[in-house]
Formats: structure tokens, C-alpha cells, sequence
């Protein structure tokens, strides 16, 4: 059972594309890490989620 998924999310600053088509989908019981680089989205992608 899901209890957070998004399908297809973008976001845009200005003409700059941070997330492009992403999908998540955490079911029950699941953890998960965000890893990567200095500008991978990480950041905007927990906003995004947390709304």
C-alpha cells in the first residue's frame, strides 16, 4: 500500500528545469535515503513532498 506516491512531477526557476518527470512511490514500511551531488534536486524534491 502506498502512502506517498507522485507520478510525473516537474518543477521549474525560470527556464531552469530542477525536476523533470519524477516518480516516487513509498509503500508502508519502506525507508528511504535521498543521496547525490550539490544540485541533484534533493533539497526541492523534499519541499516539494512535504508540500
Amino acid at each position: 500500500m502506498a502512502i506517498v506516491q507522485v507520478n510525473k512531477v516537474t518543477k521549474k526557476f525560470g527556464s531552469f528545469t530542477a525536476l523533470d518527470g519524477i516518480d516516487l512511490e513509498v509503500n508502508q514500511g519502506e525507508v528511504y535515503g535521498f543521496i547525490g551531488p550539490n544540485g541533484a534536486g534533493k533539497t526541492t524534491t523534499i519541499r516539494i513532498l512535504l508540500g
